[in-house]
């Protein structure tokens, strides 16, 4: 009845493969004379999802998490992770060839300090590592005496010899009715950024700012809609995208061009070099930049400047248009959501669902709504002590059955044309413990207080962060996350420079959108996370003295009142409850059928203290 189309659940591959995998990369490092070679995880453009052809990290070692780093010496090999995957990567990797390391503190640059010996000389691919992250590697091995050394060709590449194809899916006008922007206005907001550098031209490295650009959405990489591409953009004059011919059709190739010209990605290069031999000044984004872009300008005779990417701020505002899509695609994926959880209210009891069996359910719900194009990100849908692994991700090994007791915790999101969308919701299966009742109370009251956050414009996420965790705070307990991420317009999911974390520094503009996502996780027992989005809206106060902001929600689901310790929560956090389920009510129950409506007229009913 319900099955996944956009995740798998399979083990990733190990044992005696791997194995001849190291043993095959260090004779390539013998041949090549590099005593090591660095093996991010990523691709050119420092993507969160990476297409086949550049998951070079998992191929070599099994790891599959998002974020990691692997160092391969002639006699040792160690795997970086952070703490999201210390325990995902002790069952992935083999302990007898691989050590299990920090990827924050100490970081890898330590261990690599520690292991060169004088006159070594250690590899990385300049294409794969930011101009930072060569400079903290450099200065690693001229501290133990070695040498860094950047290679013409990836050692991986010549002996992964089943290596998949490089992505070439179809790019597609993103339209107006959609993007609410044309390029030429973008292009001018953008002119406009690179004057204020005082450069010649900015280096669009980001395959989102691309898209955003130039409105066009792909599918090189899951979960996000991305065709992989670069642009130039000077000063003046007509900007030049570089994209594969082949991902074109006669419409997309006419709307691009119609804005900059288009070339292939062997023309980059040359362009950069060109521009760069007149000693121009060439702006380069310091999250998404490759090392190969600042020694391409400087040895040509250009100046890179690193700094952020002015894009990434202007795409975070959205604009009226993707504004009003993202509200259109909340309401549809709310009744996706609604007709999901009364079926698991329904079918959960019986201890015959699975953690698989949700997710199937889940995105077979939104595949009805008729406008489903990928979900934003693997669906994380944990029972039990699965639910506390916070970047749990359900394979057949791992599936657990849902059983009357639990806490079943569920963090999904939707790509629709109009809007992209992520929720987490934590339901009660049977009857919840005292313990859990009052954990989840905590969490939403620190849910609450984000939601009816008021602040002054120019505040950032650092400064409201403590208002998620304050009520965990005092019970002794924390949540290890951030509070949100940004969210992007039918792009990414996780969407920068904005967040609301301890690390926070970018202030809060009218018109991004945020994820409020506290929670807590109580290690072998079960995990609580509530996540709603909020927009940044003008607060509306009498006689406010300086212009005061606060948070739009924009999911529209329930709250599971079975957790909720009426009790703990303030007379204005019980308003706040109530008046959230009246809306959800309202705007969702029209398009349910009559089973679901009588559900959510349930589980919307008024809680009282």
């Amino acid at each position: 009845m319900f099955e996944a189309h956009f995740q798998t659940f399979e083990e990733p591959e190990a044992g005696v493969a791997l194995t001849a995998r190291l043993a095959a990369l260090r004779e390539e490092l013998a041949r090549r004379k590099l005593t090591g070679f660095v093996i991010p995880r990523a691709d050119q453009q420092q993507n969160e999802y990476v297409p086949p052809s550049e998951e070079r990290l998992a191929w070599l070692t099994g790891f599959t998490g998002s974020a990691g780093l692997a160092v391969v010496l002639s006699q040792e090999a160690a795997v970086f992770v952070d703490g999201r995957y210390t325990l995902q990567a002790a069952k992935q990797v083999d302990a007898k060839a691989w050590a299990v390391e920090s990827l924050i503190d100490p970081p890898p640059e330590s261990w690599v300090a520690a292991h060169l010996k004088a006159g070594d000389r250690l590899g990385f691919d300049p294409w794969l590592h930011t101009f930072a992250a060569a400079e903290r590697l450099s200065a690693a091995c001229a501290k133990a005496g070695a040498d860094l050394v950047a290679v013409d060709s990836n050692p991986i590449d010549a002996i992964w010899q089943d290596r998949p194809q490089p992505p070439l899916a179809p790019v597609a006008v993103h339209g107006l009715q959609h993007a609410g922007v044309t390029e030429a206005e973008k292009l001018t907001q953008i002119r406009g950024e690179i004057a204020k550098l005082g450069t010649d031209a900015l280096v669009l490295s980001d395959s989102h700012a691309v898209a955003w650009t130039f409105n066009i959405r792909g599918a090189d990489v899951a979960h996000t809609p991305l065709p992989l591409s670069y642009a130039l953009v000077p000063k003046e004059g007509r900007p030049t995208i570089f994209i594969d011919h082949r991902k074109l059709s006669n419409l997309t190739r006419d709307h691009l061009e119609q804005s900059a010209d288009v070339r292939g990605p062997d023309a980059m290069a040359p362009t950069l070099m060109a521009l760069a031999k007149s000693g121009a000044a060439i702006a380069l984004d310091n999250a998404t930049a490759a090392d190969a872009l600042s020694r391409l300008i400087a040895g040509a005779g250009g100046k890179p400047v690193r700094g952020n990417d002015p894009v990434a701020l202007l795409k975070a505002v959205k604009n009226a248009t993707e504004i009003k899509g993202t509200k259109t695609a909340h309401v549809r994926d709310a009744v996706a959501l609604a007709r999901f959880l009364a079926w698991i209210d329904r079918e959960a009891p019986s201890g015959k669902l699975t953690e698989i069996d949700a997710v199937e359910a889940l995105e077979t719900f939104r595949r009805d709504t008729g406008a489903l194009k990928d979900v934003s990100f693997p669906t994380i849908s944990g029972t039990g002590p699965n639910g506390a692994i916070v970047h749990y991700r359900v394979t057949r090994k791992s599936n657990r059955r849902i059983a009357p007791g639990d806490l079943l915790l569920i963090d999904s999101g939707a790509q629709y044309e109009d809007g992209t969308t992520d929720v987490t919701r934590t339901m009660a299966v049977g009857e919840p413990t005292a313990e859990m009742r009052d954990r989840f109370t905590r969490v939403l009251r620190g849910h609450i207080a984000i939601a009816r956050a008021v602040f002054p414009d120019g505040t950032t996420g650092a400064q409201l962060d403590t208002l998620a965790r304050q009520y965990l705070w005092a019970a002794g307990v924390d949540f290890e996350h951030g509070t949100g991420h940004g969210v992007g317009s039918y792009l990414s999911v996780h969407e920068g420079p904005a967040r609301i974390s301890k690390l926070g520094t970018t202030p809060l503009k009218r018109g991004m959108i945020l994820s409020n996502e506290p929670g807590y996780y109580k290690t072998d027992g079960f995990g609580i996370r509530i996540e709603n989005l909020e927009l940044v809206a003008a607060a509306d106060i009498k006689g406010a003295e300086k212009p005061m902001n606060a948070f739009e929600t924009l999911t529209l689901a329930p709250i599971d009142r079975r957790l909720i310790d009426a009790a703990m929560l303030s007379r204005d956090e019980l308003d706040w409850l109530n008046a959230y389920h009246a809306r959800v009510r309202d705007e969702v129950r029209p398009a349910l059928d009559q089973a679901t409506r009588t559900w959510l007229d349930q589980a919307t009913a008024e809680l009282k203290a």
